[in-house]
Formats: structure tokens, sequence, C-alpha cells
């Protein structure tokens, strides 16, 4: 459990597509019943830190999953599309074995942790710097008090590694948040200081979203 933290950067709970290992990115895809508990036990534990600022994601399972620590706390819930998942473009939808058959090329240059533009899609370093531009908003307006944002799994990497100021490269060095789980942070003078990471249950080895490979989790 996250003792104390200024900000936490929250992961949505499991969709229907994390379970089959399908690329969500801006597909609209709600939570499973899984990530339905999955949120309600994180939102009790998160309730502890008394937020007093919320900010989503206006996809559906951020925006489920943020719906049960504002309901618990009586904090309102405010939707930022800026902190939405990375656009995989035409990755969406497709699993990991389709994307290597239909787009190898993007693919490998991926898997090589090449920062690139996934067919239509986004890169990482955009995804960045929209997610800190919304960070930046958000933090202004939420006073002393904890900020919680509620992201995705794309963003919540690019967001945890901008403030700890390491650049995008070193995105596959940093594990993925699980489903439901979430990065504490102070703040440390200027910059930031990371206190905990991938909070929350233990996933099962056979859930979507545990990182167990060289490559990120589904997005």
């Amino acid at each position: 459990m996250t003792d104390h933290a200024d900000l936490v950067v929250w992961r949505h709970g499991r969709t229907e597509w994390n379970d089959t290992g399908r690329f969500q990115g801006h597909t609209d895809v709600p939570l499973d019943a899984v990530g339905h508990a999955q949120a309600e036990t994180a939102a009790a534990a998160l309730a502890m830190l008394a937020p007093t600022a919320i900010v989503s994601s206006d996809l559906a399972r951020a925006r489920e999953t943020a719906t049960y620590l504002s309901d618990r706390t009586g904090v309102p819930l405010v939707l930022d599309e800026r902190f939405r998942e990375i656009d995989v473009g035409e990755w969406g939808g497709l699993t990991r074995a389709e994307i290597e058959t239909r787009f190898p090329e993007t693919n490998a240059a991926w898997l090589r942790g090449e920062d690139v533009r996934r067919e239509g899609g986004e890169t990482l370093s955009e995804v960045t710097e929209r997610a800190m531009a919304a960070l930046t908003d958000a933090l202004e307006k939420s006073g002393d008090g904890p900020l919680v944002v509620v992201t995705h799994g794309g963003v919540s990497r690019a967001l945890v590694l901008a403030l700890l100021d390491l650049p995008v490269s070193y995105a596959g060095v940093l594990a993925a948040l699980g489903n439901a789980r979430w990065a504490g942070l102070i703040r440390r003078g200027s910059g930031w200081r990371l206190t905990a990471y991938n909070v929350g249950r233990e996933p099962a080895a056979t859930e979507p979203g545990r990182d167990d490979t060289t490559t990120e989790p589904v997005l």
C-alpha cells in the first residue's frame, strides 16, 4: 500500500480485450466483470490517501475505473481526453500474432525498442507531450492534496518516465502497470520521486496486463 503520495498514476481495470490479448488504443472498450472487481478493490485502498482531485481519460475503461474512487471519496471526477491511451492506429483490435503477420516491419522496430508510429497512430513521444500537458493543468488545479490520474498502460509509463526525467528510450526498462495497479510519486523540489510502483493485487501469471516479456503489454 502507498502510505503517502502527492500524485498517483492509476491504470484502468481489465477489459475483455485485455483478456483476449488485443491492442486497444483509442477503441472504447469497457471494463469486464474482473475489471470492475479490480477497480472497486483498488479504489478502497486509494481512498485512504484522501485524494483531493481525480482526473481520468474519457475512455470507458478508465472512466469506469475512476468512478469507483470518485463515488467512494465524494471527489468529483474530471475527464480529460489528453489522458487517452496511445493511438495504435491499424493495430487496434489485433493480437500480437496478427500484428506480426500484417505489419512485420513496424512490429520488428517496436520490438527493438524504437519509438515507432503504429500504422496511422501516435509515437510515445507524442503521447508524452499531450499527457504531460494534461498533468500540468491538473496539478495546477488540484492544490496541495493528492491528485489521482486514471489512465492506460502506455500513458502511465510515459508519464512516470517524464516525471523522472527519463527519455522514452527507457520505456522497455520500466515494467508496465498491471490492470488496476498504480504508481505513487512525491514532489522533490522542482521534480518528482517515485515511491511506489505497480502497487495493488499481484496478478496471476496468466492475467493479461502482467509484463513478463521484453515487450510492452496490450495497450
